[in-house]
């Protein structure tokens, strides 16, 4: 397991970067530095035209690793060069052995769905996972799994779908992990702008929709998202959904997620609201069935209230509900995760999704240097068993910056019911287009392999977007242009991915 080092440096020299700093977090609880500390531990990685150095200083102990350097080897064979160094050095001096070896990327599956398209063998493919970045067998083994499993349903992807994501950036409180942008609207001033901002909310869909039309989209999946959507009034929900509702012919829909993820602010009445204006899976995101664990996170409920929402959902008919769990949270063991999933599973949601807690930077957990359970979190992703053994396959895995012990987060589901809307844009299978505060639209070039990527935003904040909206319309006309580039190509016919 990783140390724990809140007195840990990281010095970074010469060309030293993004790769060897994300590498020694495998190892280390880090915080950057300029210089080394006159006392107290750190880590200094050097990367010089001729030569890389690692010298570590731990415990008054000072130990280092020298290699050679090309100073004419193209910048990834000099940087996997030196994570390489890096990541042995310090593997020797720990005893660490990460689960996915000196792999920094967060969609490890793309990477086999990449190489099988380029015509890889799948001896090729677990060379690269086990050979060349050094993964566990059983790492290399779920994300080949979920590939395989993935499979169908990208080659049914056409090249011109594309999903929608609505955003509400409020929520009833703010969990001590969140970085989200999102306003708490228990306060005065927040509650007076839901009402703005539904209305120019619906203005942009409105937007969303003609663009979409006028370059030939076809949107497949629909996805309210947050902060919490439910903190909304069930009339300003009525709202949102009757406007998608005329907007987009719903029967088309692959899928129409929605999160009701709080149980402080979804009543039986809202969850009446998404099953009667088309949802066909929401979310419900206990993150912990720990009363104490909540209360450590800044969830003003208890886990009581999680399983009688749970149950309202059920009586309301939604028969497709995800459930979100995170391990690693403030105050939780590895008996009390693993109590945490047991109560999940035997609810028998369709999907259950289990995050690593990631360290954010904008997160109260990290402005507060709030502990958390750091070092017991791969035990806690142990239980993970427990799904398979109820019925629940992997369909979707993805790593994030910051993530404990640099591990990963897996959505399990019921066979066939996997979460569309997280594989495509996980994958990044098509274009999403965004709308809300925080909104980023990604637009994928249709039908290529390794297809160019960009993106258009919106304004962060709810105040911004309402006061600068006519900016955020305007934008929408990068859509237009980005796609008047394969205008003469046919786009439908177009090779797949």
């Amino acid at each position: 397991m990783a140390e724990e080092s809140n007195a840990m440096r990281l010095i970074l020299c010469g060309t030293a970067g993004y790769e060897a700093e994300h590498t020694a977090r495998m190892f280390f609880r880090m915080q950057r530095a300029d210089c080394p500390p006159p006392d107290g531990d750190y880590l200094l990685v050097s990367a010089k035209p001729y030569a890389f150095l690692a010298l570590l200083r731990r415990g008054g102990v000072t130990r280092w690793q020298a290699l050679p350097a090309n100073p004419d080897a193209d910048l990834p064979s000099r940087e996997y060069a030196l994570c390489k160094m890096l990541y042995q050095f310090l593997q020797r001096q720990t005893g660490i052995r990460p689960p996915w070896g000196m792999m920094t990327g967060v969609r490890p599956v793309r990477i086999i769905h990449d190489m099988r398209a380029a015509g890889a063998t799948e001896q090729q493919i677990e060379d690269r996972f086990i050979g060349h970045f050094d993964c566990t067998r059983q790492r290399f083994d779920m994300a080949k799994r979920i590939a395989d499993l993935q499979r169908s349903i990208l080659e049914a992807a056409r090249p011109m779908d594309c999903s929608l994501y609505a955003g509400i950036p409020f929520c009833p409180s703010r969990c001590s992990y969140c970085s989200f942008v999102s306003r708490t609207v228990g306060d005065k001033a927040t509650r007076a702008l839901v009402q703005p901002y539904v209305d120019c909310l619906c203005r942009e869909l409105d937007t969303m929709r003609q663009v979409a039309a006028d370059c030939g989209l076809d949107v497949k999946t629909l996805y309210i998202g947050g902060g919490t959507p439910t903190s909304l009034s069930a009339d300003q929900l009525r709202q949102l959904m009757g406007k998608l509702a005329g907007l987009f012919d719903l029967g088309r829909l692959q899928e129409y997620t929605v999160e009701a993820g709080r149980p402080d602010c979804t009543d039986y009445e809202k969850l009446c609201v998404l099953k009667e204006y088309g949802a066909t899976r929401i979310s419900i995101n206990p993150q912990t069935f720990s009363d104490q664990v909540l209360k450590n996170i800044g969830r003003k409920h208890t886990a009581r209230d999680i399983l009688d929402c749970f149950a309202a959902a059920r009586r309301a008919g939604h028969g497709n509900i995800n459930m979100d769990l995170i391990a690693g949270l403030p105050g939780d063991t590895v008996e009390g995760f693993r109590k945490s999933l047991k109560t999940a599973i035997s609810l028998e949601p369709e999907n259950i999704t289990v995050h690593t807690l990631t360290l954010k930077r904008a997160s109260n957990l990290v402005v507060e240097h709030r502990a958390a359970a750091y070092d017991d979190v791969a035990r806690m992703l142990e239980s993970c068993a427990l799904l398979e053994q109820a019925g629940y396959v992997p369909y979707y895995l993805y790593r994030q910056k910051g993530t404990l012990q640099n591990l990963e987060n897996i959505g399990w589901c019921k066979p066939g019911y996997e979460g569309l809307y997280n594989i495509y844009i996980m994958e990044e299978v098509h274009t999403i287009l965004s709308a809300g505060a925080g909104g980023s639209t990604k637009l994928v070039q249709p039908g290529v392999r390794h297809a160019r990527i960009e993106r258009i935003f919106n304004y962060k904040y709810p105040t911004e977007y309402i006061d600068h909206f006519d900016t955020v319309l305007s934008r929408k006309e990068g859509v237009k242009d980005f796609y008047a580039e394969f205008s003469d190509t046919d786009p439908q016919t177009a090779g797949g991915r």
